[in-house]
């Protein structure tokens, strides 16, 4: 069996994202991608309900694999998880790979007008770990990235790997009890950023674990509306 059949085994490929169609005319777009496990479905109505009429929110859902973290048990994944430990293995092979896969959903959004400067980036837990590692390895401007409860992805590299958005907003949040992503991961990451990048901003929720809550919503409501005014 050749490499390629063996790697068709392992990952499926993506299922086609849950698309928020814009209600007035198009002319800015938010990525959102879902944490490990979940689909775009999960985020999807929560954000609908928080965007502009102009802002079409693409929800994709991951390809599913077998996870480590998870005894190789197969579920939508971004890329694999080794560890949580901040110093652990990463999967960069599959990290750069889901990177190149957000930038080629850019190009689809620039091929249909949208400007990169009017593409905002947002993820939970691993979707933000993909959504920040994307927008800094990605060299046009984009408006500006949402991470919630998330790390940056093979940290050590930066900021030499950073290649644009160094100066783009950053929305970083983050619930002080999270027993997934550790809050001190959080801080570590938000500590990092602000050594290269020059519009970062982190948010503590307290008491919140691993999830959203209607506190953190309203604050990514804003600072969406903030990036993307009509």
């Amino acid at each position: 069996m050749g490499n390629s059949q063996v790697r068709k085994k392992k990952q499926t490929a993506m299922t086609s994202p849950v698309v928020i169609a814009a209600t007035a005319r198009h002319t800015a777009t938010l990525i959102f991608f879902h944490g490990l496990g979940d689909t775009g479905h999960g985020w999807a109505s929560s954000l609908g309900s928080l965007r502009a009429p102009h802002v079409k929110v693409i929800c994709p859902t991951a390809p599913t694999m077998p996870v480590t973290l998870n005894a190789g048990f197969r579920m939508p994944s971004w890329f694999d998880l080794r560890s949580l430990d901040a110093s652990g293995p990463e999967d960069e092979e599959g990290i750069r790979r889901a990177a190149e896969t957000v930038h080629s959903m850019i190009a689809q959004e620039v091929a249909a007008g949208i400007p990169t400067e009017r593409i905002v980036l947002g993820g939970f837990s691993q979707g933000g770990a993909l959504a920040l590692f994307s927008a800094l390895t990605f060299p046009q401007p984009l408006a500006g990235v949402v991470a919630l409860s998330t790390w940056l992805p093979l940290h050590q590299k930066f900021p030499a790997e950073a290649v644009g958005n160094k100066n783009i907003p950053v929305l970083q949040c983050h619930g002080d009890c999270d027993p997934i992503v550790p809050y001190k991961w959080g801080q570590a990451t938000a500590t990092l950023l602000k050594q290269f990048m020059t519009n970062t901003e982190f948010k503590t929720y307290r008491g919140v674990m691993h999830a959203s809550c209607d506190e953190e919503l309203r604050d990514i409501k804003d600072f969406i509306e903030k990036l993307l005014k009509p």
